[in-house]
């Protein structure tokens, strides 16, 4: 940043939404990274692996006391990149996504922190609005906020569960969480909250990811 240099100082590595990065670093045509960068930086050379066991559901990646961490870890980078057949040394990535997002359905089912409203038809953790600010919510982070985006994204690894909370959007919570534009951001039912935004990093996700669980569009082109 011109204002706050690298205050932030943030390493690209795993495991996180970042392996789209290294994607791309690899395929390019004039300054390619080697298979040492990708190990050393993005694998942590091997550190980002998990293979803990979380509501019997096995973690390849991620971890450990985040429970794999906010959901669009397993959305952002798989928009286009299809995960079916993508594996490498640490994990098979649609394992670890499914693994991902079961994990992240069970915690809500489980609801240890008590809060009103979660359940199998009301769950999905990952970064949204919350009341009074912004966050990456996930089982290490839980303010008791929903994101539409977390559960519907997820569709193509948590079909069944998925389409129970769209159905429960929809029907259940009515206007006051569709509206012009589709799903609002996120809803609190503890506080009787819910946004007012629409997020576009939080809707692209939901029709991409719904049209690569239908189809296999993007994932095919």
């Amino acid at each position: 940043s011109p204002e706050h240099e690298w205050a932030m100082n943030m390493k690209i590595s795993g495991w996180n939404e970042a392996l789209i990065c290294y994607v791309l670093a690899a395929s390019s045509p004039t300054h390619p990274i080697s298979k040492e960068v990708y190990d050393q930086g993005w694998a942590r050379s091997g550190g980002m692996k998990n293979g803990k066991k979380y509501y019997d559901i096995t973690l390849p990646l991620g971890t450990s006391g985040d429970k794999g961490g906010p959901l669009f870890f397993a959305h952002y980078s798989f928009l286009g990149l299809d995960p079916r057949n993508l594996e490498d040394q640490y994990a098979n990535y649609w394992e670890q996504n499914t693994a991902h997002a079961k994990i992240n359905h069970a915690y809500c089912v489980a609801n240890p922190k008590k809060h009103y409203g979660y359940s199998d038809e009301c769950w999905g953790l990952t970064a949204s609005d919350i009341p009074n600010g912004y966050t990456a919510n996930s089982p290490g982070n839980d303010n008791g906020t929903i994101a539409p985006t977390a559960a519907l994204a997820s569709f193509p690894y948590t079909p069944e569960e998925s389409m129970k909370a769209m159905r429960y959007f929809y029907y259940a919570l009515g206007d006051k969480l569709f509206g012009e534009y589709g799903f609002h951001d996120a809803f609190n039912l503890s506080q009787r909250w819910f946004a007012p935004s629409y997020i576009a990093i939080d809707q692209g996700p939901i029709l991409l990811m719904i049209e690569n669980y239908r189809t296999g569009l993007l994932w095919k082109n």
